[in-house]
């Protein structure tokens, strides 16, 4: 596992996993109170108990080994370029239509909230490109589609985006 994230997304990620760690105890506890109604097989209770602790504890492996693994990265940008968590007007001549978007680390998007990310073909196809820069997305081999870039408005990491869930 080796992804590309900044400081803010390795903050993110640590509180969270301070936060998961904490209650590890409570839901071990739970998992032990709900042992004891009986019946393991009818036990709804038990398992939920059971369920959630082995979730909260699979997250807890997975953010540590996302922050072991991470490689930080800047999200600093020349003022007219595209850069990470600028937001960006895009026009699509294909379906004449103009979206706002904006570029954030792989473990931060949301499409659906305009929050593409630098991984994606579109993210690669747009960091670096100025205001009025025309771009080709290559999706996969056979489809590809132009863009192009209205206004680029210069933002910081507001910490608003969060981290993806599984």
């Amino acid at each position: 596992m080796y992804d590309e994230l900044t400081k803010q997304d390795i903050a993110k990620m640590q509180a969270e996993l301070d936060e998961r760690k904490r209650l590890m105890p409570e839901l071990i506890e739970e998992v032990k109170r709900t042992r004891a109604f009986g019946d393991l097989s009818e036990n709804f209770e038990y398992k939920e108990a059971k369920r959630v602790k082995n979730r909260n504890g699979s997250r807890i492996r997975y953010l540590e080994n996302m922050i072991k693994s991470a490689h930080i990265i800047d999200s600093d940008s020349a003022e007219d370029e595209v850069g990470l968590y600028d937001k960006v007007e895009i026009y699509i001549p294909e379906d004449d239509e103009t979206q706002m978007i904006q570029v954030v680390t792989t473990i931060r998007t949301d499409p659906l909230k305009g929050l593409i990310s630098r991984e994606s073909p579109f993210g690669k196809a747009i960091l670096g490109k100025k205001a009025g820069d025309s771009f080709t997305v290559f999706v996969n081999e056979n489809y590809s589609y132009e863009a192009v870039i209205k206004s680029i408005t210069k933002c910081e990491d507001d910490g608003s985006a969060p981290i993806l869930q599984y």
